[in-house]
């Protein structure tokens, strides 16, 4: 094989080459001249920068302080461009330097200032622009990538540099995989996909604030609009660099067999997260119980549902025992909910009047509901007391069971107490016989 057609010599050759251009560059900063006196200028304007930056931030900061009520993402922008003031007026003072020094000097002695200026413009751009990723390390991946690349792309060597990572490139039979194949496709996924990110935000605030949709539906309509438009910026992304899809169907196949065995419970769980979606049986907002646990219904998502209770926990029930499980939604059809609550009263209260003062008890509670009215209804006859059992109805299961319970009991406590009526308790009688009678003859024969 050729020198020609060798990767290796080429990759040698592009590093030469590289070499070259560095070397050059090196000799010009140590020899003294213009491109000396440039970079003189640049170290100046980098510590004016930084003591711009320290001074300026304080008054920022200053300013932001004497000022109330900002919204969150205000807050953001101030933070995010408090950080990067140093690079900020490095950018104007040596875009201001380069302006002047066109004008008093030769165009030429100003040349570097000038591509240093576009560069620190472009980076101030890029650390703005990258605030887009949500994803912190994938944010600083594609900050310092677009860093090197703009670098290379204004020092002029940006082709040489897309030479050296073609050339690095793997081969298996008719399929080619270089550096700059793989980076180029991870910068445009990476550029689709925070578009994606816009496109998905801005259409799932709208579809919230529909209110013909209901809850359920809103969150199927998200989760499917998510699906399909990150979906698309893959395929496009990776159409768009040349990678042939036709090799990874045979690839994908088998992979889906093997996930489909080892992953059955997270599969389950997404397909039950659509039954959910689409049967409407539990949307966020419901009240429900599963075994122990009584809360409501903050998220669905792909694989588990997020149910907060009373008490402020938060538990991640998987979708699959939803389906499977019994469940109790408390606002399924409608958000009334009947409460039972037992007592009794002694046999010489009249059972009429007992009733009677339950059932306004009942009514004077704040959550009781009035239209619903309470009744009440004797269910026995016990040992010790006349029982009694007391139904309400209330409509704001979310503000708890129990606390609407003792509200209600302590209500019949106040009107049995303000009208004579008893609450018995067990008694029980207890005979101490004499240890004389037990000695007697009497007793012995007794006894025998």
């Amino acid at each position: 094989m050729n020198d020609d057609t060798d990767p290796f010599a080429e990759f040698l050759a592009t590093l030469h080459g590289l070499w070259i251009n560095v070397e050059a560059f090196l000799s010009g900063i140590i020899t003294p001249g213009w491109k000396q006196n440039q970079i003189i200028i640049l170290i100046i304007l980098a510590v004016v920068a930084i003591c711009l930056h320290k001074l300026s931030g304080r008054v920022l900061e200053n300013w932001v302080r004497t000022h109330q009520g900002w919204a969150k993402w205000q807050l953001r922008l101030i933070i995010q461009i408090k950080r990067r003031l140093g690079l900020i007026w490095f950018a104007v003072l040596t875009y201001a330097v380069y302006i002047v020094m066109q004008n008093i000097t030769w165009p030429s002695r100003s040349i570097f200032l000038g591509v240093v200026a576009e560069l620190a413009a472009v980076w101030v751009g890029i650390a703005f622009a990258v605030r887009l990723v949500r994803n912190r390390t994938l944010r600083r991946v594609v900050t310092w990538g677009l860093w090197i690349y703009a670098t290379f792309y204004f020092l002029n060597v940006s082709n040489e540099i897309a030479s050296f990572l073609d050339g690095l490139a793997l081969e298996v039979g008719n399929f080619r995989m270089s550096v700059l194949t793989l980076l180029t496709a991870l910068i445009v996924i990476g550029a689709l996909f925070i578009a994606a990110g816009l496109i998905s935000k801005t259409t799932a605030v709208k579809i919230r604030q529909n209110d013909d949709i209901s809850p359920s539906m809103q969150v199927l309509a998200v989760k499917g609009l998510q699906v399909a438009v990150y979906g698309m910026a893959f395929f496009m992304g990776v159409k768009a660099v040349g990678i042939d899809l036709t090799g990874l169907a045979v690839l994908s196949g088998a992979l889906g067999v093997g996930l489909g065995f080892g992953l059955q419970k997270v599969v389950s769980n997404l397909f039950s997260g659509v039954i959910i979606l689409l049967d409407k049986s539990i949307k966020p907002g419901d009240v429900i119980s599963l075994g122990d646990t009584f809360g409501w219904i903050q998220t669905l998502g792909a694989r588990y549902a997020s149910v907060v209770t009373r008490d402020g926990r938060e538990y991640l029930i998987p979708n699959e025992d939803l389906i499977t499980g019994q469940v109790v939604n408390w606002s399924h059809s409608d958000d009334f909910v009947r409460l039972d609550i037992y007592f009794g009263t002694a046999y010489c209260d009249d059972p009429h009047r007992v009733r009677k003062l339950a059932i306004e008890a009942a009514t004077s509670v704040a959550r009781v509901l009035s239209f619903k009215a309470p009744v009440c209804h004797i269910v026995g006859f016990g040992d010790s007391s006349v029982d009694y059992i007391l139904r309400f109805w209330i409509k704001d299961p979310t503000g708890g069971l129990t606390n609407i319970r003792g509200n209600v009991y302590l209500a019949l406590w106040d009107a049995f107490k303000e009208n004579g009526i008893s609450i018995p308790f067990p008694q029980r009688e207890v005979k101490v016989l004499d240890d004389r009678k037990l000695a007697s003859p009497h007793a012995s024969s007794a006894l025998d």
